[in-house]
């Protein structure tokens, strides 16, 4: 057992709060990873605000990079001395979903709510009390035990800051627009939000090859970003997004339209459905209480489509390595993602630069 420094919530609406942790040593088929950087999505603030279920308390993070420095038994994918990111939904190979190719399915992501191991117990534990993982992570923290479902190995001199954005983030978005939509060349592709998820919708879009990304944020210094990322054109309002699609398709609305705003709500779904034309796909990555309330005949007349999709149905063990190889290429940014680095001492400041616009993406540099 090793003394771990963390930030947890003990409950909704409470500030992450920082402490020392006991961690356990891995048992079977687990590791223990000392993490060097943490991705600040915006799904743990969810977590914080109470918005989504979680037992608590909680060690926050499930964007994160580091070395693995202990393996229990029966470990096969990953050794001592592995560079590594986080898989935030893990991928054990095996279940009906990752056999039929659809990892982001995984039936071993059932956990992900309470942070426990699949035999029920935890790994964090302070005076007494069980402390869960973020999605059995909890990369808030300078060492994490993981399953090595969890873990995927990536080349040794990838930046560990922007390796951690893999984690999410960036297959996320990037798997809105390529895989979950399939946006195809020349198409019109509409992104309602444009921060950390979002801004690689954009370069998904791109690189599959849109002939227009519209981007609508009503941050400027996110729709600015956004034009770096590949949008071609950005709009603060809905309704001028809308005029603009109206007129440079002659009326015949966009292909796709891609939700990936902070929080998710009825009017952005309502937009959404009426910029996309006939044929059109709108993809929901966001999470928040939007609700879908509309007429059927407006799905069935135009055969639209509204579809969900978690990790932007991603299969991490192929798609993680393949985006880094897209990095080293050229072919998706990923340092220009990361507005600012913090301190763990500084989670709180982060989360508030997020909610004020400041940042695309912030990431925690652990100190060890």
């Amino acid at each position: 057992m090793i003394t771990t420094r963390a930030a947890i919530c003990r409950e909704p609406r409470r500030p992450w709060e920082i402490v020392d942790l006991e961690l356990d040593e891995p048992k079977a088929d687990e590791v223990r990873v000392k993490f060097y950087a943490a991705g600040l999505c915006h799904s743990d603030d969810h977590i914080q605000k109470g918005d989504a279920r979680m037992r608590f308390p909680v060690v926050g993070g499930h964007e994160g990079a580091g070395v693995v420095e202990a393996v229990g038994a029966d470990v096969t994918r990953v050794e001592v001395g592995d560079h590594v990111v986080c898989s935030f939904i893990p991928a054990c190979g095996k279940c009906r979903y990752c056999s039929t190719g659809h990892q982001n399915l995984c039936d071993e992501g059932k956990n992900a709510s309470t942070g426990e191991f699949a035999d029920g117990t935890f790994r964090f534990h302070r005076d007494g009390e069980d402390y869960g993982g973020l999605c059995v992570l909890g990369t808030f923290s300078q060492y994490a035990v993981l399953s090595e479902y969890s873990v995927i190995k990536i080349p040794d001199d990838i930046p560990f800051d922007v390796a951690a954005l893999v984690s999410c983030g960036v297959p996320t978005g990037w798997g809105t627009a390529v895989y979950a939509a399939g946006v195809r060349p020349g198409e019109t592709v509409v992104v309602y939000g444009a921060g950390g998820v979002g801004s690689n919708a954009v370069q998904g879009a791109r690189y599959a090859g849109a002939k227009n990304v519209v981007v609508v944020d009503p941050v400027e210094f996110k729709r600015d970003m956004a034009k770096v990322f590949g949008a071609t054109h950005t709009f603060a309002d809905a309704k001028e997004a809308h005029e603009f699609v109206v007129e440079t398709t002659w009326g015949q609305l966009a292909d796709h339209a891609l939700i990936t705003v902070g929080i998710l709500s009825d009017e952005v779904i309502t937009n959404a459905v009426n910029v996309v034309g006939k044929s059109g796909k709108v993809t929901i990555t966001a999470v928040g209480p939007g609700q879908l309330d509309l007429p059927a005949g407006m799905l069935i007349g135009y055969q639209r489509r509204v579809q969900g999709a978690i990790f932007g149905a991603c299969n991490p063990l192929y798609d993680v390595p393949r985006l880094l190889g897209l990095y080293r290429s050229g072919d998706v940014k990923l340092d220009e993602l990361i507005t600012r680095r913090y301190k763990l001492e500084e989670v709180n400041q982060g989360y508030q630069d997020m909610l004020d616009g400041k940042n695309i993406r912030g990431v925690i540099v652990h100190e060890h």
